[in-house]
């Protein structure tokens, strides 16, 4: 069995992560531009290529594609690095292998404390059925961002929101588009982003995907946490689907469910031609399924490189990888603790909720700078 299989994680760690999650950047990915790395918590230890378990077995290739997108929008220290990695793509395996030790250094990250192993869980795009506007079927508004935003910090809750008519006359107006659920509409805010299927202008099927536009500066709160704390459910079973089934037997108390969430999420609508393309992070580059990270920005600057040693969803089997720190949110705190995008799709959305695993955690760093103290 995998050594980390082994590891006892505690209970207190996970709650506050329950749903496997990462809540949505602080700031729009249009406008977020890498920061250079500031002092943290985070521990920095010298490694050698041989403490990566898995390398041999990785298909490096595969993260090349988030590589090159990341260096769009590269750190000082990577502007040589991110060149190469734009203009002499490895030919195989072998050279690529070869290509990152010629040119970077790996580190083993540590939290403050000394510890070395953390927590990795999941996250995904939604795909939601929808409609311009509401009928019997879809009753539950999403919401472009308030005009009045920057005046009230921070805003209405989510409670108000949907309950307090001076808080509601806010949103008026506002619609994008409305679901079936108002539960759907959570996951949408939680997730960060999400596709919508419904009738275009012409009355034809499309696929449109909102993104991140801003937040009411409300705390997060993981509802699957209310649910446990309040006894109604096991730790592990936070599932999206097990909360759906839980609203379905206790219509009386959902409001109550979501609101214990006071943070809610606005969109933008965007065009989406290519739905191979994922959404947006933090970073500003579309996120890559499998290789694409959401990390703590305090911890680690984002468009790190990062070798993953975790387990796959519900499983003891390794996952173990080449991957690229390109979000951020915030249920993602600390050096050990990392959000990995599964996609978009009902396949995503049963792995990412499944997620929820023992985690080690490695940094590249190009060989001739310093690494973030």
């Amino acid at each position: 069995m995998h050594r980390m299989a082994r590891c006892a994680i505690q209970w207190t760690a996970i709650l506050g992560t329950l749903i496997g999650c990462a809540a949505p950047p602080r700031q729009s990915p249009a406008s977020a531009t890498p920061a250079p790395p500031a002092a943290s918590s985070t521990r920095w230890l010298a490694a050698e290529w041989h403490d990566l378990p898995g390398l041999a077995e990785d298909t490096l290739l595969q993260a090349w594609p988030a590589w090159r997108a990341g260096c769009t929008r590269p750190l000082p220290a990577w502007s040589t690095i991110c060149a190469r990695v734009l203009l002499e793509p490895p030919a195989d395996e072998a050279a690529a292998r070869q290509w990152l030790r010629t040119h970077l250094r790996p580190w083993r990250l540590e939290a403050a404390d000394g510890r070395r192993e953390g927590l990795a869980t999941g996250y995904f795009e939604p795909e939601l059925a929808a409609a311009r506007r509401p009928d019997a079927r879809f009753r539950a508004p999403v919401h472009a961002l308030p005009t009045g935003l920057a005046e009230r910090r921070p805003f209405f809750t989510r409670r108000q929101l949907e309950s307090e008519p001076t808080a509601m006359a806010t949103l008026r107006g506002l619609e994008i588009a409305w679901l079936e659920d108002p539960l759907d509409v959570l996951m949408l805010q939680v997730q960060g982003s999400g596709r919508l299927r419904m009738a275009g202008p012409d009355g034809r099927p499309q696929l449109v995907r909102l993104a991140f536009a801003g937040h009411n500066d409300q705390p997060f709160r993981a509802v699957g946490r209310w649910l446990v704390e309040q006894g109604e459910v096991r730790p592990d079973a936070t599932s999206w689907p097990a909360l759906r089934a839980w609203a379905l037997q206790n219509p009386q108390r959902a409001d109550e469910l979501r609101w214990s969430n006071p943070r809610v999420v606005f969109f933008r609508e965007e065009p989406l031609p290519d739905p191979q393309v994922g959404p947006r992070g933090a970073l500003g580059v579309p996120l890559t399924p499998g290789r694409s990270i959401a990390v703590d920005a305090q911890s680690l600057p984002l468009g790190t490189p990062l070798w993953l040693d975790t387990l796959e969803p519900a499983s003891t089997s390794p996952l173990r990888r080449l991957v690229l720190a390109q979000d951020r949110g915030a249920a993602i705190t600390g050096a050990l603790r990392v959000d990995v995008f599964f996609g978009w799709g009902a396949q995503a959305e049963a792995a990412a909720s499944r997620m929820r695993q023992p985690l080690r955690l490695w940094a590249l760093w190009p060989r001739d700078a310093a690494p973030p103290r």
